[in-house]
Formats: structure tokens, C-alpha cells, sequence
């Protein structure tokens, strides 16, 4: 009867290996075609600490081992001496299209006026807007005339000889970090930011300033996403195919329309995009993978928003960062969420009680709302 036993086990043992088996086939088999929007979200969630914890993933984007031959675009507009000799506490980029103009009045008015945070807030920010030249030949020349003379008045774009299309956004990005490297790198803090962001600059600068004060280093702050898998549908602007990243999820990295890096940061992720592959065109991602080949982990903070436009109201302001989707509001929303009266309605007892609980009225949805997370209303 114990040899009966034994072999009932042993034909237990080979059925569980024989159905394990079966179930890895299936997955392997079913596993490509199923590679919907929630699939892949499982399997990059999967790959995520494998991804964020190896260098492998890095070093199949290896595109040489020094420097030599990098691309170099000639600078159209420039201001080489914007930081020269000067304690910048943020070196502020605002990524702009050739024809917003509008978008960065606004802003050269609000929250990017250097004056304003030197008077106001006592503190020295340099803005710049970064962007390409205009990518229609028919509507080119005129273009960049204008341009020229708008930066004539201002003294506040920088402009490199690439096409500013989506596609390169990537080299954007690299143009900002060039620049930093030679120009600026003595800036405490650099932000890279989208033209249709709202900035809170008041709590943005006490925020840095508090840090700075502490010596941070390793700093990358804004709107994390983690375990990011690539778009594999074709017709995404976000498409990125295989044979340009063939991982099923991105390491770690910040939302492309507003993060904080600390200088040290910078100095790291330029020198790792030397030698990265650059022809993935989302920014942000390249970012990620710039920062993650040198070991810098993004920090998530509740007051960066995600895609979506930050509810209105005065107990949101009170420790907004950053808002999204700003394009026509951008003096009303400054007017409101800079005013005196924001800080002083949550000064007592129950006026902090009263904005907890509009904050979790307005932020704990059962629906997912791409603003503020539910934590940041018990925060």
C-alpha cells in the first residue's frame, strides 16, 4: 500500500508539472496576441523592478562609448551669458512651438516673469524658451522673423537648426541639457516644463528653497509613472515599435510637462545621453532611461499634475506645483492662486479642517481623474 501511495504522489507531482507546462505554453502562445492596453500593463508592471534594478535595458541603447560624433545642431538664437556670474537658484525651460507666441506672453507675464520672483519672492530664476525652427517651409521665413524679433525684445528664446515637430522632441530635450552643461551649470535647480503648464512659482520657489538649504542631491521630482509599457499601436502618436525598444515597460521617469532636477542630476544625465541611443522621440522616456543608466530614481509628488487641469479652488492653491492643459486661463488662474487670501484660509483649526474636506471632495473620485492623486487631499 506505501509503494501505492508513493505513486499516486509521484503521478500527482507529474500531472502539476505537466499542467504548469501547458499554462506557460498557453501564456507563451496567447501572450502577443492579448497585448491590449490592460495586458501590457501587466507585463510591464511585471518587468518593473527587473527593468529599474539592471543595466541590461540601458546597455542594448548603447550607441558608442565616447562622445565622439554626437549630434550638434548650430544655434539660431542664443544667449550665452543669460546665467553668466549669477546665483540662479532655477534655471527654468519652457519646451514652446515657433508659432505660440501667445502662450509665452502669458507666461513672461505670470508665472516664467523673472522680475516678479526677484521682487516678490526674493529669489533668481532664469527662463528660457527652448524650440526648434518652424517645421512648415511655407510658413518658415516669416516664422523666424518673428521669432528674431521677439527674442530682440525679450532676450529669452534659445533656438537650435532642427525641425520642432513632435518627432524631436527628444532632440529638444538634448538641446536644454547641452545648454545647462556649457552655460549654466552652476543653476541649483533646472526645470524643464510644456507651454501649456501652470506653474505655482511662490510655492514652487519656497519649496526649492527649503531643499536647497539641506544641500539635496539626486533630485528628480514631478508626476512618476511607473512600469510604463511602450504603445504598440501603430496608429498612436506615441507609437514606439520594437526594434527601437523591444522592453515591455519603461523604467521610471517623470510626465515630460513639468519636473525638477537637482544640478548634480543634470551634469549626470547629460553625460549619459552622450552615449544613449536618442532616436526614441519621447522625451520624457529618454529621460528615464538617461537618469536610470546613472542611477537616479524619480521622486513622486502629489502637487505635480498629470495630464488633467488641477480643480479651481483656493484650498487647491494653497500647495498646488504644477497644472496642466493652461492655454487660455493663464492670467485668471495667476490672479486667483497667487492671491494673499490663499494662504490665510487655512491658517486655523477649522479653516485646514474645511479645506481637508473639500480637498477629498474634490480629488477622491471613484472615477480616475489625471489631476491630483487622493493622497495629496490627506497630505
Amino acid at each position: 500500500s506505501r509503494m501505492f501511495v508513493s505513486g499516486r504522489r509521484v503521478r500527482k507531482w507529474q500531472f502539476l508539472q505537466l499542467f504548469a507546462t501547458c499554462f506557460i505554453l498557453c501564456l507563451m502562445i496567447f501572450w502577443g496576441p492579448l497585448d491590449n492596453h490592460i495586458m501590457s500593463h501587466m507585463k510591464s508592471y511585471s518587468y518593473r523592478y527587473l527593468i529599474n534594478s539592471y543595466n541590461f535595458v540601458n546597455n542594448s541603447l548603447s550607441l558608442r562609448h565616447n562622445t565622439d560624433g554626437v549630434a550638434s545642431y548650430q544655434y539660431l538664437i542664443n544667449h550665452e551669458e543669460k546665467c553668466h556670474a549669477q546665483d540662479v537658484l532655477l534655471l527654468l525651460f519652457v519646451k514652446t512651438s515657433p508659432e505660440n507666441q501667445n502662450r509665452r506672453d502669458a507666461i513672461r507675464e505670470t508665472w516664467g516673469n523673472e522680475r516678479y520672483v526677484r521682487t516678490q519672492l526674493n529669489a533668481n530664476i532664469k527662463t528660457l524658451f527652448a524650440l526648434g525652427r518652424p517645421a512648415n517651409p511655407l510658413h518658415r521665413e516669416r516664422l523666424q522673423r518673428k521669432l528674431q524679433a521677439e527674442d530682440v525684445e525679450h532676450n529669452d528664446i534659445i533656438q537650435q537648426d532642427f525641425a520642432d515637430t513632435f518627432h524631436n522632441l527628444t532632440l529638444k530635450l538634448l538641446m536644454q541639457f547641452r545648454w545647462v552643461n556649457r552655460y549654466c551649470p552652476h543653476a541649483k535647480f533646472i526645470m524643464s516644463a510644456d507651454d501649456d503648464i501652470f506653474i505655482h512659482m511662490p510655492n514652487l520657489v519656497a519649496y526649492l528653497q527649503s531643499l536647497e538649504q539641506i544641500g539635496v542631491q539626486d533630485f528628480w521630482v514631478g508626476r512618476v509613472h511607473r512600469g510604463s509599457p511602450p504603445v504598440r499601436d501603430k496608429t498612436s502618436k506615441y507609437y514606439v515599435p520594437y526594434e527601437m525598444y523591444h522592453w515591455p515597460a519603461y523604467p521610471d521617469y517623470t510626465a515630460g510637462a513639468a519636473y525638477v532636477i537637482s544640478n548634480d542630476v543634470a551634469a549626470k544625465v547629460y553625460e549619459a545621453s552622450q552615449t544613449l541611443n536618442s532616436s526614441l522621440y519621447i522625451d520624457d522616456v529618454f529621460m528615464g532611461l538617461c537618469a536610470n543608466k546613472m542611477g537616479i530614481v524619480p521622486q513622486y509628488h502629489v502637487f505635480f499634475s498629470g495630464e488633467g487641469k488641477a480643480p479651481y479652488h483656493p484650498c487647491i492653491y494653497k500647495s498646488m506645483m504644477t497644472s496642466h492643459g493652461h492655454t487660455e486661463d493663464l492670467h485668471h488662474l495667476w490672479k486667483e492662486a497667487t492671491d494673499p487670501k490663499v494662504k490665510s484660509i487655512s491658517n486655523s483649526f477649522f479653516g485646514r479642517l474645511y479645506c481637508r474636506i473639500v480637498n477629498i471632495m474634490l480629488l477622491c473620485k471613484f472615477h480616475y481623474v489625471d489631476t491630483y492623486p487622493c493622497t495629496a487631499a490627506l497630505s
